[in-house]
């Protein structure tokens, strides 16, 4: 069986964590899902997935969006992230935090808004224009390795690929449907979103979307 290693940066929230996993892993079928949250010792039981302390050989590693901040350095357990991303050649995803400590990692930089911002706006990837949703603060103002293939008004290095590894990053939340949005404005955990800001009939950034763009075979 293959594994994918969840870098679960939101293992404390019901939303974008424990739901936006099980959004992700949808696209997963067959594969042993591992959890490893080395920002946190207090994680939400998902009744899922096999929680893991240190990182173990994989077939696909996604990096999860966060509450945590690039730019307020966490020195043990973001600088072990950080060579986990210099280090390996599996196929890597990153999504919203993941993308900036990806690009941060090689080489690029990060910077924090005064507010936070949360919409949905379309975003275009290779000639596909699709509605994804931003719940962010921080972005990446140079992308380091990372070739930037998409911006959007708030994000100027809103997409990015790497030009010889298997790696694609994405500053909004492929995993945020109507589910997950609802479920985190009931929760408390966002309040600027609304599940009816999309746009009726049109297409959305989704997890399996971004195992396209690596020709990850999930098979």
């Amino acid at each position: 069986m293959r594994k994918v290693l969840i870098v679960d940066l939101l293992a404390e929230r019901k939303a974008l964590g424990k739901l936006g996993v099980r959004k992700m892993i949808e696209y997963l079928p067959g594969h042993e899902i591992l959890l490893w949250a080395p920002h946190t010792d207090e994680r939400l039981n998902y009744g899922f997935g096999r929680v893991v302390e240190r990182p173990e050989s994989v077939d696909l590693i996604v990096i999860t969006g966060s509450r945590k901040n690039v730019t307020q350095w966490e020195n043990e357990w973001m600088q072990e992230l950080s060579l986990l991303v210099q280090s390996t050649n599996t196929p890597l995803l990153g999504i919203c935090f993941g993308h900036q400590i990806i690009c941060h990692a090689l080489g690029g930089k990060v910077t924090r808004a005064e507010k936070p911002s949360e919409f949905i706006t379309d975003i275009s990837i290779n000639k596909q224009t699709r509605q994804a949703v931003f719940l962010h603060q921080e972005f990446v103002i140079e992308s380091g390795e990372m070739d930037v293939i998409a911006s959007s008004e708030h994000a100027p290095i809103a997409v990015c690929r790497h030009p010889t590894k298997p790696i694609f990053t994405v500053q909004f939340h492929p995993e945020a449907d109507e589910e997950v949005i609802n479920l985190g404005f009931e929760s408390g955990e966002m309040d600027g979103l609304n599940a009816s800001d999309f746009e009726s009939g049109k297409e959305r950034w989704n997890f399996g979307h971004m195992l396209e763009e690596i020709d990850y075979n999930v098979e």
